[in-house]
């Protein structure tokens, strides 16, 4: 965050002061977070001190999760770095999990981001392209960033340790408030117990409890990055939990489907200033949605990319409901259809797993896009 701070100085000050040009070590927030969970319960009295160099260093270089999370804390992990089952029933979820997770990211995040890429790379664009771009990174991002964290839960689970999830089907939330539950869970349950509660939550006068929600939010976004777009992007979030919890909640959770095409829209034009390249790109962006800027409202361009990726778009956002995993599981509950699961499901998991590879071998290098932060 240094040089972060010197250009903000600079451009106050007039000032030149060189950039330190700091190299950062991918995934370093998600471990930094994880050791001062452990300082902070330790202070707390909530755990006793890791005596053992070993165990602390294992839990700090998890590497199923190190990179990308879930932010595990050392709580939830103590008891299982000096006691585990290992089970072939774990091993066989475990692999499940990794595999899925896997299909997630190749299948479907890094399908979605070829049409992201045609889109910054197009010379031109319409309102139709803009709004492609808009929902597949949307999907992008929930199937990059949930697709590792299934597979460092699966891969956790192979060598015994049980991790938390982190995601739970966020797009089908009715508020911003429930998508902030159910989206990223370990961060948001981070910031609760170790920022939020601690600054007094709501248990405080309205001006104090304004104070934590931005307080809580500015940090998350800084969390994110040293960037403008992740204060801005996360001030976003602070305003509108703001107002739901102040004006409008209640009266929206009584609307059937406007309270969750309001979650989509704030969604979409939240991940578009997410992945701005500045601020002023952002707002231009956002602007482009409504039709601002001139822009035709479609062109051939955008309606080939339309038709070609309706099939991928489709897939992605049945998957981003639990309705296949509802499928799944009624169908293998009782009777013929769980001995048919019993050996469908291997064989459709082995299918996945070729196809990914092929993917790998045949494709460009797409890493998960929490590796930076």
């Amino acid at each position: 965050y240094a040089d972060f701070f010197i250009s903000g100085f600079n451009t106050l000050t007039g000032l030149s002061l060189p950039l330190l040009h700091v190299a950062l070590p991918i995934g370093i927030s998600f471990y930094t977070f994880q050791i001062l969970s452990y300082v902070i319960d330790v202070y707390r009295g909530d755990v006793t001190a890791q005596r053992n160099l070993i165990d602390l260093a294992a839990y700090v270089a998890m590497f199923p999760q190190l990179i990308a999370g879930p932010i595990v804390r050392y709580a939830d992990i103590a008891p299982q770095l000096k006691h585990r089952t290992h089970t072939l029933a774990d091993a066989a979820y475990g692999a499940r999990r990794f595999i899925l997770g896997l299909s997630k990211k190749v299948l479907l995040a890094n399908v979605l981001y070829e049409l992201i890429s045609a889109y910054k790379s197009a010379a031109n664009v319409s309102v139709l392209f803009v709004w492609l771009y808009a929902a597949a990174y949307v999907l992008h991002l929930y199937f990059d960033f949930s697709g590792y964290s299934d597979m460092a839960i699966g891969l956790g689970r192979i060598f015994g340790f049980h991790f938390i999830e982190n995601f739970n089907y966020p797009y089908i939330s009715a508020s911003v408030t429930e998508f902030w539950r159910r989206w990223h869970m370990s961060l948001g349950s981070w910031f609760r117990d170790y920022v939020y509660i601690p600054l007094g939550g709501n248990r405080v006068s309205k001006a104090k409890w304004f104070r934590n929600i931005f307080i809580v939010w500015l940090l998350t976004g800084l969390w994110h990055g040293a960037a403008w777009t992740f204060i801005l992007w996360g001030l976003f979030f602070a305003v509108f939990l703001t107002a739901e919890k102040l004006w409008y909640g209640e009266a929206l959770a009584q609307t059937r489907f406007l309270k969750h095409l309001y979650v989509l829209l704030l969604i979409a034009v939240s991940f578009v200033i997410f992945d701005a390249a500045s601020v002023s790109d952002a707002f231009r962006t956002i602007g482009s949605l409504f039709g601002l800027g001139g822009l035709p409202r479609s062109d051939v361009l955008a309606r080939y990319y339309f038709d070609s990726y309706s099939g991928v778009f489709l897939v992605a956002i049945m998957g981003a409901t639990p309705l296949p995993a509802k499928i799944v599981r009624q169908f293998s509950e009782d009777g013929p259809g769980k001995k048919i699961m019993s050996v469908v499901e291997p064989v459709v998991l082995l299918g996945l797993l070729a196809v990914v590879t092929a993917y790998l071998v045949d494709g460009s290098f797409n890493p998960f896009l929490y590796f930076r932060f």
